[in-house]
């Protein structure tokens, strides 16, 4: 992209907002090298990660990036053969932690089942260097300082340090608490040239005796190390310089186990960085309540609800945007103030903004197309910079433009051909209009002349737009109108502020009537368009009340069917131990009469062996509601009479019937035994009769899976015909005394196939049409015998 464009779209203020989220260099870095790609794979790529990073921060995660320093000149010096200090050795560490820490980060979003497009595969890009990490983390702590724990050379030596400084202070307490604590300008001890001393008042030196290693300004105090730590002092001194050299072997030690993964650092440094920006371009997102643009390699814009990113969103007025559709081209025209030049400046830096792979402020939907260029002519007191251009270098920059851009660029001009003769001005708009559509380029264009309302007009692929204004309150509604082109207010302006009536009058004559009838068109189409939006904006709020109730009712739905499965398998469960239970009892009396068969000495009668079965049968439980009235009506159509055979369910034994007994219980012959049974434990059982050819009876049921209407509208006239027939045989069976067959009119073969059908058809009473406000001879009524 060039760099004009994004200066005049202020794009650079974008970054800047991106900027306050990242704790690396590295993602500063990537951040000030960012500019908008027109490969749609790159494209796609970015937003993937950028979504990936939105995903992540909505479950209230954040990538954890620790605030990191480049370490590109420490790995630079290695190159050179260098050894690092402890600061840039922590440096290092910091970015081997860094990564164990990423990685154990998207481990555990991977074990919670986090779907993401491209950061787990990232990821693995990563160098992991344990040993070295370890070693690091265990030699060097965050600020650069050697631990002693580096090696056991240097735990040692710092051992007999603190050990020599504790015998030193010992001694040199003598001298700030005991009896020559009064020889001292203050009871403290101190350092000079590396040795412990103490201040002494000049005239008392003598008083105590040592080696003098500085004196204060005015010359009263000297600071004198005592000659009985003397020794001391040497031999800690002589420790420090061991402890210097231990340190300097270990710094040399650690560069040279690094020196090997210069390019493993740099490039884990990087996208340490990559995903530092990655965190920062989510974060931008949400604070914005931005949405992920799709992306058009054909250039269709589709904006939804399209917000300026950088006003305060709370304020700012939303308008959808269409280009690259029915319309290459858009016009918008009107007075100023009215918010054409913030539309067109919206539309440009969310194109850059989608083309860098970041979200933008518009709805979910929305949709970015993929431009090679994005030109812009604007200059306005609207701007930031407030960069105000003659017509001289408006004219320079439309040259330019016109060399550069093809049939994949975006084109925003502002106020073109302002700055000369209107009727001048107005001729080369159009004419500058006409070079760029020859291109295919798509244009956003504003203008104050009239004639470029008719050239919308005219002009294929071109669609004039305004913005609204709200005569009532006299000021604008920031909304963009598709279709319409701006009117002229003026003199409705200066007439509501009072404006003497007569000078109004006077104006609006001299104004042509043509001018008068296109503003009053302009007038009527304004009102018809708000009266339209007003109502898809109510329509769209009722869709969305009706979605979500819809969605509540899916969501009880859903744990209505949850609950009643969950109820179902316990009934089940239940079900299966009760049967558990039931067959544990059936074994133990089969175990029983197995027994008894078995032993001899005991006769088991046959009496007793039906008892037993009995029990067995017994077992079964029945799920028949007792009060059930249907059941009860259909139990009360059982007739029973003398000789009937008879299936007794509490036995399972077949029998025949000898004689009533009571109301309801009769004498039941079971082998050579007769028993009381009740007429509710017995079935009656259908004689086997021989075969004979005999008259067929049917009793007709009504049947509420049929219905009494057969439509064969659209069914071919074969599979017609089989219909037909299957579905009076069905309607017969129901009971139904008559069905309508809908047939449609059409070129009357299927109609005539139908009556032909019924008219050899011996259940068929009589049929005919259906009255003319049932649909007429597009149906026929069937009558059945």
């Amino acid at each position: 992209m060039n760099q004009k464009v994004l200066d005049t779209l202020e794009y650079k203020q974008i970054k800047q907002k991106i900027g306050d989220y990242l704790a690396t260099e590295n993602g500063k870095k990537e951040l000030k090298q960012l500019l908008p790609s027109s490969e749609a794979e790159t494209v796609n790529g970015w937003l993937d990660e950028t979504d990936d990073g939105a995903h992540i921060y909505r479950l209230n995660h954040t990538i954890p990036i620790p605030k990191l320093v480049d370490i590109t000149p420490s790995i630079k010096r290695l190159e050179i053969g260098a050894n690092l200090n402890g600061k840039e050795l922590a440096q290092v560490s910091a970015v081997l932690n860094a990564i164990l820490v990423i990685n154990r980060f998207f481990e555990n979003l991977e074990t919670e089942k986090v779907e993401l497009h491209v950061l787990y595969e990232e990821v693995k890009t990563f160098s992991n260097l344990p040993e070295i990490t370890v070693q690091l983390k265990k030699s060097v702590d965050d600020s650069g300082k050697i631990l002693d724990s580096a090696s056991g050379t240097l735990s040692s030596i710092r051992r007999q340090i603190s050990r020599l400084e504790g015998n030193i202070k010992s001694k040199m307490e003598s001298f700030t608490h005991g009896k020559q604590s009064k020889y001292l300008s203050d009871p403290i001890i101190t350092i000079r040239d590396d040795r412990y001393v103490i201040p002494v008042k000049a005239e008392y030196k003598q008083k105590i005796g040592g080696i003098v290693h500085d004196q204060s300004t005015s010359g009263q105090t000297i600071y004198l190390e005592p000659a009985s730590v003397v020794g001391l002092n040497n031999d800690l001194r002589r420790e420090q310089i061991n402890e210097r050299e231990e340190e300097k072997r270990i710094l040399a030690q650690l560069s040279d186990l690094i020196r090997p993964y210069q390019m493993e650092l740099l490039s884990n440094a990087k996208q340490l960085g990559h995903f530092d920006l990655i965190n920062a371009k989510a974060r931008y997102a949400a604070s914005m309540k931005a949405t992920r643009p799709e992306i058009s390699a054909d250039n269709q814009v589709n904006l939804k609800n399209a917000r300026h990113p950088l006003i305060n969103q709370e304020k700012v007025v939303g308008n959808d945007i269409k280009l690259g559709f029915d319309y290459r081209q858009i016009i918008i025209t009107g007075p100023n103030t009215g918010g054409k030049t913030i539309t067109m400046k919206t539309l440009g830096l969310l194109q850059l903004m989608a083309q860098s792979g970041l979200f933008i402020t518009a709805d979910e939907g929305s949709q970015a197309g993929l431009y090679d260029e994005v030109f812009a002519d604007i200059g306005d007191d609207q701007s930031i910079e407030q960069n105000l251009s003659t017509f001289s270098s408006h004219i320079d920059n439309i040259i330019s433009i016109l060399k550069r851009m093809t049939n994949r660029s975006l084109v925003l001009i502002d106020e073109l051909g302002a700055g000369t003769d209107p009727r001048e001005g107005a001729a080369l708009a159009m004419s500058i209009l006409d070079a760029i559509s020859q291109s295919d380029a798509e244009v956003l264009s504003t203008t104050h002349y009239p004639e470029l309302k008719v050239y919308g007009y005219n002009r294929p692929e071109t669609i004039n737009a305004s913005m609204e204004f709200d005569e009532k309150t006299l000021s604008p509604t920031y909304r963009l109108m598709i279709g319409i082109p701006g009117q002229s207010n003026a003199l409705s302006i200066a007439g509501r502020l009072g404006l003497n009536e007569s000078i109004i009058m006077e104006a609006e004559s001299l104004v042509d009537e043509d001018s008068q009838d296109i503003n009053s068109m302009i007038k009527k189409l304004t009102q018809q368009t708000k009266a339209a939006d007003d109502r898809a904006r109510k329509l769209e709020v009722e869709l969305k009340i009706v979605t979500e109730l819809h969605q509540e009712l899916t969501e009880k739905f859903n744990q209505f069917t949850e609950r009643r499965d969950a109820m179902i398998n316990k009934a089940k469960r239940d079900a299966n131990q009760i049967v558990s239970r039931t067959k544990r009892q059936a074994n133990e009396i089969i175990d029983d009469l197995h027994k008894r068969q078995k032993n001899a000495a005991i006769d088991v009668k046959e009496n007793e062996l039906i008892e037993q079965k009995g029990k067995i049968n017994a077992l079964e439980q029945h799920t028949e509601l007792k009060n059930n009235k249907v059941l009860k009506r259909s139990k009360a159509k059982k007739s029973f009479k003398v000789g009937d055979d008879v299936l007794v369910k509490t036995y399972g034994q077949r029998g025949v019937l000898l004689k009533k007994i009571g109301n309801h219980s009769w004498e039941v012959e079971l082998g050579i035994l007769k028993m009381k049974v009740d007429e509710t434990d017995m079935d009656r059982v259908k004689e086997e009769k021989p075969k004979h050819r005999a008259q067929t009876v049917v009793h007709r049921t009504r049947s509420s899976s049929t219905s009494p209407t057969l439509d064969l509208r659209g069914v071919r006239y074969d599979d017609a015909m089989q219909r037909l027939d299957r579905y009076i045989d069905s309607a017969l069976l129901a009971g139904y005394p008559s069905v309508t067959i809908i047939h449609g009119k059409g070129t009357g073969a299927l109609r005539k196939g139908v009556i032909n059908y019924l008219r050899g058809n011996r259940q068929v009473k009589e049929f005919g049409f259906s009255p003319a406000n049932s649909g007429g001879d597009g149906s026929t009524v069937v009558k059945f015998k």
